[in-house]
């Protein structure tokens, strides 16, 4: 009897998330902070945060295998990937040392027990649900406020930073996760979904009074509520697929961090 062949290691579905939508997650935030808050510790830190994004997939392959008490040709290749991906957070983190304080981590400190609920999630196979979507979202978007304590921002301005893109990213999850819903012809929410890009614009709106945010940034949540409640009505078009609508939500996202870039350097 000939031999089995044995199947390649896909090294991509072991190098990189399966979730496309979350290196919006990713980049927001990063972009939005170097562009209005660069430093030669920025660089650093988006090494950590690029790193720790980075490390997830591998890191949940090498532990459900070990889990599993198997130790096949992927467990080799995620454990090295692992060493990889750790060395850019080993660098980043000696590098922001280096060009900072430890006061300037503590957003990354905060949402410490996030993290650690994200990596229970990833291993869990859960990391697809609501409430890990949320909270890792909170999680990653804590890179802008770190890039901005490092810049020498105050605490209030870094915050603020940090509150706007979290006011970005939640009622987005929201809405994509609903308008999948209703294209699968599946029960869904458009009151919550209100609801949440409603309180956006409002919290953004208030810091945007105590120059705290930018009114152009205002303008551009009020569009991101347009989009949602056009999105989930029975005007918009139908049989839309998965990619297309993650690829709108790339352009929103891109248009909010161009709202901040330009609320910031024209103080609109």
């Amino acid at each position: 009897m000939p031999k089995a062949k044995k199947k390649p290691v896909r090294l991509r579905a072991i190098a990189l998330p399966r979730e496309h939508g979350a290196w919006g997650f990713l980049f927001e935030p990063l972009v939005a902070a170097v562009a209005v808050a660069p430093s030669v510790g920025a660089v650093a830190i988006c090494l950590v945060y690029i790193g720790a994004f980075l490390v997830r997939q591998p890191l949940r392959i090498f532990i459900s295998d070990l889990k599993g008490q198997r130790k096949l040709p992927q467990t080799a290749h995620a454990f090295r990937f692992i060493c990889f991906y750790g060395s850019f957070i080993t660098f980043g983190l000696l590098g922001s040392m280096a060009t900072g304080s430890i006061r300037h981590f503590s957003p990354m400190l905060l949402v410490l027990p996030l993290v650690v609920y994200q990596v229970y999630c990833d291993i869990s196979h859960k990391s697809r649900e609501l409430i890990p979507e949320l909270t890792g979202s909170v999680a990653i978007t804590s890179s802008a406020a770190v890039i901005a304590l490092t810049a020498g921002w105050e605490a209030s301005s870094a915050a603020a930073l940090w509150g706007v893109l979290i006011c970005r990213l939640i009622p987005s999850i929201l809405y994509v996760r609903n308008r999948l819903r209703l294209e699968k012809g599946k029960h869904y929410s458009r009151s919550w979904v209100g609801i949440s890009n409603l309180a956006a614009i409002v919290v953004v709106g208030g810091l945007a009074q105590y120059g705290l945010a930018s009114g152009i940034t205002v303008v551009v949540f009020v569009i991101l509520l347009t989009r949602a409640m056009f999105g989930l009505s029975s005007y918009r078009q139908k049989r839309v697929k998965a990619m297309v609508i993650g690829l709108w939500e790339v352009f929103y996202g891109l248009l909010t961090v161009l709202s901040i870039i330009l609320g910031y350097y024209l103080s609109i």
